[in-house]
C-alpha cells in the first residue's frame, strides 16, 4: 500500500490550522521541528489538563486529501493545513491502516501509526457544520472518525510535497484505529 504527500504544514504556535511549508523535518521521538505539538509528553491542550506527563502519541498528525474532496462535495472548502495536519496525502488508506503500522516518507523518514485523531468542536468552530462530515457512522452504526491519523516518528528525516509513502504492516492480526 502506497500513497504520495501533497502537503506538509506546521505551526510553532498554537493555532487550530497549520500554514504550508516547502518541508517539514521530523525528529525522532519528539515530532515536527518547530510543531507546538513535537514532544515526548502530550502538547494538546485538553492532554495536557488530564495529565501533562501521558507519552506523546500524537507527535504527527497525517490526512488524506480524499477527504477534502469529500467534504467539498457536501459544500466545505478545506485545503491542507487547515484541519490542523502536519502531512496531507493522497492515494493511500489512512483509516484502514493497522495500529502499529510503519509509514516511510520520502528518502528517511519513519512514522509509527498509534491511532486515530479525535475530531472536536474546533472543527466546527473552522466551519460550522464541518464536524458532522468528519464524524459519521457506518453501515452498523458505528462510530467513524475520518479527521486523519496519529503517528510517533521512529526514525527523523525531511518531507516534502511529492514524497512517496510506503506502509509497511506490523506481523499478526489487523488492529483497527482507535482514538488517541
Amino acid at each position: 500500500m502506497s500513497g504520495t504527500v501533497t502537503a506538509v504544514s506546521s505551526n510553532g504556535e498554537y493555532s487550530f490550522t497549520k500554514p504550508n511549508r516547502e518541508s517539514i523535518t521530523l525528529l525522532a521521538g519528539l515530532g515536527v521541528e518547530g510543531d507546538v505539538h513535537a514532544g515526548v509528553t502530550v502538547k494538546h491542550r485538553s492532554r495536557v489538563a488530564q495529565d501533562p506527563t501521558q507519552p506523546n502519541l500524537r507527535q504527527v498528525h497525517l490526512i488524506h486529501e480524499e477527504l477534502f474532496d469529500e467534504v467539498g462535495a457536501a459544500g466545505f472548502r478545506v485545503a491542507p493545513g487547515e484541519l490542523g495536519e502536519n502531512i496531507t496525502t493522497r492515494g493511500i488508506d489512512l483509516l484502514g491502516l493497522s495500529t502499529g503500522t510503519l509509514l516511510r516518507i520520502g528518502d528517511e523518514a519513519v512514522v509509527e501509526v498509534t491511532g486515530l485523531r479525535n475530531p472536536c468542536l474546533q472543527i466546527d468552530n473552522f466551519r460550522a457544520g464541518l464536524l458532522k462530515q468528519v464524524v459519521g457512522r457506518d453501515d452498523a452504526g458505528n462510530l467513524v472518525l475520518k479527521a486523519g491519523i496519529m503517528g510517533i516518528v521512529k526514525t527523523g528525516g525531511v518531507v516534502r510535497p511529492g514524497d512517496t509513502i510506503k506502509a509497511e504492516l506490523p506481523d499478526g492480526p489487523h488492529r483497527p484505529l482507535d482514538r488517541v
